[in-house]
């Protein structure tokens, strides 16, 4: 297994990337999720991945399409998903540029020993020259491998829980995520739960914004949830 490998799941089932995203953090990996191909395209423009882990079959734009013209620009590696068995379907999506293409319904352990195989054949350039994936916030950057945020040359100091917040936006930068999921309940958060969250996202603009009360970058979405948007 490649050391922190970053991995993206595309998938629009809500239980699957969950359960996809739950088993390959066991097995030592960063991962981030995207319901749609609109929302993975959010995604990588800002952050770099060392795997994709694509769905087929989504509304919308396919994951043929969406890899197929991801390929114009980026050589991450692509694992399709699919329910499509036939070997046309594989056909298809290995000339899109998918790296490789795993069947429906299918052992989490094979997709486990697949992604391993490609990351083993991905030369591995950022042994040697490490890429940082960095965020930036105006004058405010934030270093998601450290998990540290600077203003300038000046470190700002990051309490556990704003750390926290701070991963689980950064994964997905422009995504409006939930109170429910900012607390971590996925069953639903109280009120009280979500008056502590709203109290951490105060403090937390504190040390972003130019202006917290008009914040331009950790953002509230009306009936969503909170989204970062970087520049």
């Amino acid at each position: 297994m490649v050391p922190d490998a970053h991995l993206l799941i595309v998938d629009d089932d809500e239980r699957i990337r969950g359960l996809l995203q739950k088993f390959l953090m066991r097995g030592g990996f960063m991962v981030s999720v995207a319901r749609d191909a609109a929302q993975a395209r959010r995604i990588l423009a800002g952050l770099e991945f060392d795997l994709i882990v694509m769905d087929v079959m989504m509304p919308g734009e396919d994951g043929v399409t969406l890899t197929r013209d991801l390929r114009k620009r980026l050589q991450t590696p692509i694992l399709l998903l699919t329910a499509k068995g036939e070997t046309s379907n594989r056909i298809e999506g290995l000339e899109a540029g998918a790296d490789d293409y795993l069947v429906k319904p299918f052992e989490p352990k094979e997709l486990l020993l697949r992604i391993n195989a490609i990351l083993r054949r991905v030369p591995q350039v950022r042994a040697a020259e490490p890429v940082r994936q960095v965020i930036h916030l105006g004058a405010v950057r934030y270093d998601l491998d450290r998990g540290e945020m600077w203003r300038g040359d000046a470190p700002v100091r990051l309490t556990a829980t704003e750390a926290a917040l701070m991963r689980v936006f950064a994964a997905a930068p422009g995504v409006a995520i939930s109170r429910d999921k900012l607390v971590g309940d996925q069953s639903g958060a109280d009120a009280a739960q979500e008056r502590a969250v709203d109290v951490q996202i105060t403090r937390l603009r504190r040390k972003i914004e130019v202006d917290p009360k008009s914040p331009r970058y950790l953002q509230t979405v009306r009936g969503e949830g909170y989204m970062l948007q970087p520049d």
